[in-house]
């Protein structure tokens, strides 16, 4: 038994290990000049923060952080509230209907996002969606939505029938039983859409890079971006940038366990 222990711990601090080096190389990148050619492994010699100043300053990292919080946070609240809301009903009433509909939701997952482009970018500038919130959180939100009512309604199939029945006969109706007794009863698989929902709408790059084209509307994803173009690069103050935008969406897996 000890034996089989030490190895389930050795093989559990190897993994983290591979997964902790992109971390470690990023640090070590965000502390060095850019004219520190040692290895990527190396420590820094010193503490350089103008990295984090040029990420500041000339990426707008702290700006590009809120405009990527407040997509994220309402694209979330959207989410859950309209998955778990249209998840609720296909659970309970199997009709023919509703099993269409969920086969509707699963073919849709299937779809590539960047396959809709053309003509999504065509009627959201048509709309006036371009550079805005509500564009980028209508475009997210509905490319989100098909797992959330994924997730909500097998995890809802799972909760007994005898609880909206026993509510049922104590004078509740159909709103009060989803609110009162099935909505408490969802926390696990709600932090489970919202770290994987808001980890998603937080990285995104494909959208944001077509629908928010001002400045003052890029995400962090755009603005570590910026560091990069066909004839000069910055790796460090990229790297330092990423460590800045990784701190909400860290919070948030955190808080969610």
């Amino acid at each position: 038994m000890k034996k089989y222990i030490t190895k389930r711990t050795l093989l559990a601090l190897i993994i983290s290990a591979l997964h902790f080096i992109p971390f470690y190389i990023t640090i070590t990148m965000a502390f060095k000049p850019m004219t520190d050619f040692s290895s990527r492994w190396s420590l820094p010699q010193s503490l350089y923060l103008k990295n984090f100043h040029i990420a500041i300053e000339k990426a707008k990292i702290l700006l590009a952080m809120k405009n990527s919080i407040i997509i994220t946070a309402v694209s979330i609240a959207l989410i859950l509230f309209l998955g778990a809301t249209a998840a609720y009903p296909l659970a309970r009433i199997r009709t023919r209907f509703n099993g269409i509909i969920l086969n509707l939701v699963l073919a849709v997952m299937m779809v590539p996002p960047l396959s809709m482009l053309v003509p999504l970018y065509s009627n959201m500038s048509r709309w006036g969606g371009i550079s805005t919130y509500w564009g980028i959180i209508v475009v997210v939100t509905t490319f989100q939505l098909p797992l959330a009512i994924f997730l909500y309604t097998n995890f809802i199939a799972t909760i007994p029938k005898d609880l909206d029945q026993a509510a049922s006969i104590d004078g509740c109706n159909r709103l009060s039983i989803y609110y009162k007794i099935i909505l408490p009863l969802l926390k696990p698989v709600t932090a489970t859409v919202v770290i994987l929902t808001g980890v998603w709408v937080w990285n995104d790059y494909q959208f944001s890079l077509y629908f928010l084209q001002k400045p003052e509307m890029r995400t962090v994803t755009l603005a570590i971006s910026s560091f990069f173009s066909n004839n000069t690069s910055n790796l460090n103050a990229a790297a330092a940038s990423a460590l800045l935008a990784i701190i909400p969406i860290v919070v948030l897996y955190i808080a969610m366990q």
